[in-house]
């Protein structure tokens, strides 16, 4: 039997918006793999296929096992994405388990990408037309991509002036993206720029909800959330949103009758914002030099601009408009150089131009209406985890009092069990809440996928023989940024009763020398404890071997990947082995649960 790979783009959800083709290779495949919620939204369209899913973040997991089962049980592998899998899906990732094992398209397993309907077009459709003209998607998720990059992919299509849609907004963890990328957008565009937010497109549960730039933090937005945002001329009609395409630069949209005959439409005079327009204008501006915005005629010929009934166009060739400007009241304070123009005013002098020449009287924008990007400065959420210390486990009422404050009344405090708090200010300083609470002794650090030294309280203080190893373990590697979050667990005794045999890395001072564990699985119902992998590792060669098996799993380990997925597929660390942890039985219980 020869094996196939499909992958296959499902679009938002409902039957009727996924396509012909994609329903046939569903049909054609013997195993489906994909993401639980998504094989749940395609069950009643599946038979008696073999089903793999899985939870998120197994995204290389669900890649490698259908490249495996295609290759090397020779059957059809469906490996299923929402949205078109070509737009953050799986296409990609196949793609590259497939060039890591040495694949080509001549003498490897097949493979077809089905296309789908991606979010951008399924809730633009919902929101009405507001990808009318250019515009990105952009990813907000920060588990693969650095912040630092997508920050600056939205600044530059909010200088572009490019209709946004932003995908993975917001997850339970990552709330501070779509704050930030609200705050750049504000630097470009009008707090009153029109926002559609689509949840759950086309299902069951559809919410739809039309606002602005400045709200649209005050609406629900999560993982199954859209964000588009409309450009410059955006604008809501009766619940729609519109982002206009330009034609009524050149044509009349209330008539019939067009003032441009079809052979003048793609004239060069007729297209003034053109770059072949553009190109004459330099050479010519170059040739000659420029007479005043006052003295310029309007009409191709004339030596004098007529009124605004002669300019209008009579539908012959002799009226054929060049867009220049109509004279410009005489402020020679505010007048600025030719060159110094911005884009827009240039569009809104050919929008004018055009406006005269048909005989509509237009009221130039003055600066009391126009509102700047500077008048809407919202504050950044400023986020960071902060503790008394490494074995320190004692706030003091002035410590806490000082945390309070820096919250104040809009901030939040929230408690953790990783011996942290983690604060959530609204501020435009930054530097001076890290200052003042750095002051008063507190250790601050970055949260999200870093790592953490979770220390003992080392009985108070008095077992104190390896506090300084904890501590040096902190200072070389705490708050280090990790493909997924790690924590090294640190004890004092051999009791461990803080429990750091629990934690990806578990380290236990005893007898003088120190055990070592790896690869805890923390969380689930199968969870259990680190490997033994060592006892008796001397004082002086700890902090070395745990910084060179971070700095491996920094290195090698895939994006999301946790560290005992990660140890278990490379099979060993610094010479220590792997093994399969003795796995408990399991009953169900009576509830059923």
């Amino acid at each position: 039997m020869s094996g196939k790979l499909f992958v296959i783009g499902f679009g938002p959800g409902s039957f009727e918006h996924i396509t012909k083709r994609a329903r046939e290779a569903l049909q054609e495949s013997d195993v489906i793999i994909g993401y639980s919620t998504y094989v749940d939204l395609i069950s009643g369209l599946l038979t008696n296929q073999e089903i793999v899913s899985t939870g998120m973040t197994e995204e290389v997991t669900r890649a490698r096992e259908a490249v495996r089962q295609a290759e090397e049980e020779g059957k059809k592998v469906a490996v299923i994405s929402s949205g078109d899998s070509g737009v953050y899906g799986m296409a990609g990732l196949v793609y590259e388990v497939l060039v890591e094992k040495g694949w080509t398209e001549a003498t490897g397993v097949p493979i077809e990408i089905v296309p789908g309907i991606s979010a951008i077009n399924s809730c633009g459709a919902i929101l009405g037309a507001p990808i009318m003209h250019d515009a990105c998607t952009i990813s907000l998720s920060d588990h693969l991509t650095p912040w630092e990059l997508i920050a600056k992919r939205i600044d530059a299509a909010g200088m572009a002036d490019f209709v946004i849609a932003l995908y993975n907004p917001r997850s339970g963890r990552r709330t501070r993206q779509i704050v930030e990328a609200q705050r750049i957008l504000l630097q470009y565009r009008s707090p009153d720029t029109p926002v559609g937010i689509v949840k759950s497109a086309y299902r069951e549960r559809e919410t739809v909800v039309v606002t602005t730039l400045a709200q649209m933090l005050e609406h629900d937005i999560g993982m199954l959330t859209t964000v588009i945002i409309g450009n410059s001329s955006t604008f809501v009609y009766d619940g729609k949103m519109i982002t206009p395409r330009g034609y009524q630069r050149k044509y009349t949209l209330s008539a019939d009758e067009q003032p441009l005959k079809p052979h003048q439409r793609l004239r060069v005079e007729n297209e003034p914002w053109s770059l072949e327009a553009s190109g004459e204008s330099v050479n010519a501006s170059a040739a000659k030099p420029a007479e005043p915005a006052s003295e310029r005629p309007v009409l191709a010929g004339e030596a004098a601009k007529p009124t605004a009934p002669e300019a209008a166009f009579s539908g012959t060739a002799t009226s054929t408009a060049v867009l220049e400007a109509p004279p410009v009241e005489q402020k020679v304070e505010t007048a600025k150089p030719e060159a110094e123009r911005p884009p827009f005013e240039w569009a809104m002098q050919a929008l004018n131009a055009i406006h005269a020449a048909k005989g509509i009287e237009t009221t130039p924008a003055t600066a009391s209406n126009v509102r700047p990007a500077s008048a809407f400065q919202p504050e950044m959420i400023f986020e960071f985890a902060v503790s008394p210390g490494v074995a320190n486990k004692k706030i003091t009422p002035q410590q806490m009092m000082a945390i309070a404050e820096v919250a104040g009344e809009k901030g939040e405090i929230e408690y953790t069990p990783h011996h942290q708090m983690i604060l959530r200010v609204p501020t435009a300083d930054p530097d001076s809440i890290t200052g003042r609470l750095r002051e008063l002794g507190l250790i601050l650090s970055p949260i999200g996928d870093v790592l953490q030294v979770k220390a003992c309280d080392f009985c108070d203080g008095e077992k104190k023989d390896s506090i300084p190893y904890a501590e040096e373990l902190h200072r070389r590697l705490g708050g280090k940024e990790m493909p997924k979050e790690l924590k090294i667990g640190f004890n004092g005794c051999g009791m461990a009763c803080y429990g750091a045999v629990q934690e990806d890395i578990g380290i236990v001072f005893r007898k003088g020398k120190f055990d070592l564990f790896l690869g805890a699985k923390t969380v689930g119902r199968n969870a259990h404890s680190g490997i033994p992998v060592a006892e008796g590792i001397d004082k002086e060669d700890i902090v070395p071997i745990v910084e060179r098996i971070v700095n491996r799993f920094k290195k090698e380990a895939f994006p999301n990947e946790r560290f005992h997925k990660f140890f278990q597929r490379v099979g060993e660390l610094e010479g220590y082995a792997w093994y399969e942890p003795a796995k408990a039985e399991i009953e169900n219980a009576a509830c059923g649960d």
